[in-house]
């Protein structure tokens, strides 16, 4: 192999090589982390440990010599900086912890280190997850590979990007309101939403325990039923789907507002899946499901964050406040957390609407969402993962989509219902627009139900062009 082809490697692929010594472990970490040096200038990882790296594929391959045949053995993954990593620096993204180094792991790592796996670094995210962009104050902007001058998508941006320009084989991100989907559709890769609370999620700092989820940005679909099976310790035969998929879509919602190329993709990829054999329909969720999706998960959202992350601190033995974490944010983003997040905030949400948010709006969103699957028996909800691709940096807070004026949120606003609803989601790389931008095809699933969809997926995927 060339010093480029073990980076071409998915995590399937890599771990099969390594047991059956078509490569080293310590070759395969040396070829990455000379790609993470060549590439720094996307700002994909804030910490990388190289000799940690090279001491651990070194261990792999001693351990397969003696006989092992762990499913991930000497895999290094990328790990977005709101993961717990036991000697291995954890910022948060945030300055105030800029020299922190854990003492234990999150749940998910320890689980990829029991299966063989190797922590590569520590990716770049936004400042304490909240963010749709890649722009961090204090660690900078993390750049999407296939234009520098273009956002990565947030949270989880160095995650995505670190995949994309194939620097490590999968990284694991988190998502709240979409901060995997979001920079997955950006970058041209698979990004995996579990059910909400099938991922273990201790050791993650969070924004929201109602909307949190651990997930995973990858190569390919079967990485990610791969990754999900070890996660969740399912070692359960995976459901076996109907020989004719079902599909529905929701036109009003998903095409209204949209880039043309993106738009006209995603009707020529319903066509295709129609030639497939697989039934396409259209379906309605009612005239204000935008704005119920939308308005309840932004209040749980920013209600959950002051208590949520308070909470993970002290469990979790972070030397910090959430005070002191406030004060040293970037203005930007401590602006909207003075106006939101604190209860002394004017947009701090009363209890009486989060009751509200949590109790009526939350179960109307799920109730709908869920007749999509029951009433009209279909295997996913399409939709475009993101309705534009990736903005320019330099106009990151405020740009142009099919000639309307938008705001950031707006990358979040085709994949917040699922959050909402606590649905598994995928997000696949559907296609490029003329100047060589990526976006994404999601597919929503049945709550629980992430085993059948990430079947689907698979079978979506081969009907796709590469990207």
């Amino acid at each position: 192999m060339n010093q480029d082809e073990p980076a071409d490697l998915g995590v399937a692929a890599a771990a099969a090589a390594i047991r059956q010594g078509d490569i080293t472990a310590e070759s395969y970490a040396t070829a990455l982390l000379d790609r993470a040096r060549r590439h720094s200038d996307l700002n994909s990882f804030i910490s990388v440990d190289e000799s940690a790296v090279l001491a651990a594929a070194q261990d792999a391959d001693r351990a397969r010599a003696a006989g092992s045949t762990a499913p991930l053995l000497g895999v290094p993954f990328g790990v977005k900086d709101s993961y717990a990593t036991r000697g291995l620096r954890t910022t948060l993204g945030v300055k105030t912890l800029e020299d922190f180094v854990p003492t234990r792991d999150a749940e998910i790592v320890s689980r990829i280190k029991d299966a063989g796996g190797i922590v590569f670094g520590k990716n770049t995210l936004v400042e304490m997850s909240w963010g749709l962009t890649g722009a961090n104050g204090h660690f900078g902007q993390v750049r999407n590979p296939h234009d520098t001058d273009r956002v990565s998508g947030g949270s989880s941006s160095g995650s995505a990007v670190a995949v994309a320009a194939r620097i490590v084989p999968a990284s694991f991100g988190s998502d709240t309101i979409g901060s995997v989907r979001v920079p997955a559709s950006l970058t041209g890769v698979v990004g995996f939403k579990p059910t909400t609370g099938r991922w273990p999620r201790g050791g993650v700092a969070p924004v929201s325990h109602l909307l949190d989820t651990p997930g995973l940005l990858a190569r390919g679909v079967e990485d990610c039923e791969l990754i999900d099976r070890i996660v969740t310790n399912d070692t359960g035969v995976a459901p076996s789907g109907r020989s004719r998929l079902r599909f529905a879509y929701s036109p009003e919602h998903h095409l209204g507002l949209v880039d043309p190329e993106i738009a006209a993709r995603f009707t020529d990829t319903l066509a295709r899946l129609r030639d497939d054999g697989a039934e396409v329909v259209g379906v309605d969720l009612g005239d204000d499901f935008s704005v119920l999706a939308q308005r309840l998960t932004w209040n749980i959202f920013f209600r959950e964050t002051r208590h949520a992350v308070s909470e993970f601190l002290r469990h979790n033995d972070f030397p910090v406040t959430f005070d002191e974490i406030h004060h040293d944010l970037n203005p930007q983003l401590k602006e909207a957390w003075d106006q939101l997040v604190v209860p002394t905030g004017p947009g701090f949400l009363s209890p009486e609407d989060f009751e509200q948010a949590v109790s009526v709006d939350r179960p109307e969103l799920q109730r709908r969402l869920d007749a999509v699957f029951t009433s009209q028996g279909v295997d996913a909800l399409l939709l475009p993962t993101t309705a534009t691709p990736a903005p320019l940096i330099s106009s990151q807070w405020t740009f142009t989509v099919a000639g309307q004026e938008v705001d950031h949120l707006f990358l979040a606003r085709n994949t917040i219902p699922a959050s909402g609803a606590g649905l598994p989601a995928i997000s696949l790389p559907l296609g490029r627009t003329g100047s060589g931008l990526p976006f994404g095809l999601e597919l929503d699933g049945r709550h629980g139900h992430d085993r059948s969809l990430l079947d689907v997926a698979r079978r979506v995927e081969r009907v796709l062009d590469p990207v």
